[in-house]
């Protein structure tokens, strides 16, 4: 079962898709997260979706949101995908333990070996203010993004 509104966002630590350290609670107190999780890089629909998004990240860094996907790919999956793509945002590799962030905000498919296409948007102090997820094979509209964005409070810093 998925992580509910108004409740604090369980901290992690993971890769992003150079290697690099990314935890949740180093945005804590200076700006919004959109935690965008995904099923797997090099899909039709996650591609499609991540895409969108890439197109409009000014919507995120107007409401000074960070953007972040996350999947079980590995960081190397993931750097490939983002450069053949033109992701200019962050994609973190949820990789080892397998799933276990997106098990924690109650988004793994354990038949399935991946996270469902869930969205979070976590506050400046850590807390869950919006979240949707879609049906299987379901690609996530911007209208939900934009919905959300606009319930977000304002940035305080």
């Amino acid at each position: 079962m998925a992580l509910e509104n108004d409740t604090q966002a369980p901290d992690f630590e993971l890769v992003n898709q150079f290697g690099e350290t990314f935890r949740l609670s180093d945005y804590r107190g200076t700006r919004a997260v959109a935690l965008v999780f995904f099923p797997l890089a090099f899909s039709g629909t996650c591609t499609g979706e991540l895409c969108e998004l890439r197109d409009n990240l000014a919507l995120f860094r107007s409401h000074d949101v960070e953007l972040v996907g996350i999947s079980v790919d590995s960081k190397y999956a993931l750097r490939v995908w983002a450069e053949q793509e033109n992701y200019d945002f962050t994609l973190l590799a949820d990789f080892w333990p397998h799933g276990q962030v997106a098990k924690e905000y109650g988004v793994f498919l354990p038949e399935k070996g991946f996270a469902n296409r869930a969205t979070f948007l976590i506050d400046e102090a850590g807390i869950i203010r919006a979240s949707f997820i879609t049906a299987p094979g379901e690609a996530r509209s911007l209208e939900a993004y934009r919905a959300a964005l606009e319930e977000l409070p304002a940035h305080v810093g």
